[in-house]
């Protein structure tokens, strides 16, 4: 579970939200990045689900959690292109025989340009966006979350 500020990820309106964007996705690629790999070890549950938890829903500038996974799947399309620019220039990702299998260490294994979670399924990793709040003015809404947690179990 991986809970975001979904009031503080919209892009473009100052600085310090485009930081709190840009740092939320970074976190969350490195977890789904490390979620992938691992999903080849036998010692790892078959499917691997993800929650995140778009959180403060009951403000009137929070995304609705469509939109969260929108802007977190455009934001991670651009590390994700960073990042490989990277390898590239290291020398990863070359036409050499010996390095196949390098694409995997891009998230989504590197297919077309635009990151989706959906890419991860084929890696085992189920990732869904819900929202709802935690505390709220009229209490908590975590029934979503509560639901999903259930359907794990």
């Amino acid at each position: 579970m991986f809970v975001v500020d979904a009031a503080s990820l919209v892009s473009g309106s100052g600085e310090r939200a485009d930081e709190e964007l840009r740092a939320a996705a970074e976190y969350l690629h490195d977890i789904l990045l490390l979620l992938q790999r691992r999903s080849s070890s036998s010692k790892v549950p078959k499917n691997i689900p993800v929650l995140i938890a778009a959180n403060k829903l009951d403000l009137f500038t929070a995304l609705p959690a469509p939109l969260v996974k929108t802007v977190l799947e455009s934001e991670i399309t651009k590390i994700r292109s960073s990042r490989s620019m990277g390898l590239l220039d290291s020398g990863f990702g070359s036409s050499d025989p010996d390095e196949i299998g390098e694409e995997k260490e891009l998230l989504g294994y590197g297919r077309g340009d635009r990151f989706e979670f959906a890419q991860l399924e084929e890696a085992n990793v189920f990732v869904e966006v819900e929202g709802g709040n935690g505390l709220g003015g009229d209490g908590p809404d975590i029934g979503k979350w509560l639901h999903w947690i259930g359907r794990q179990l």
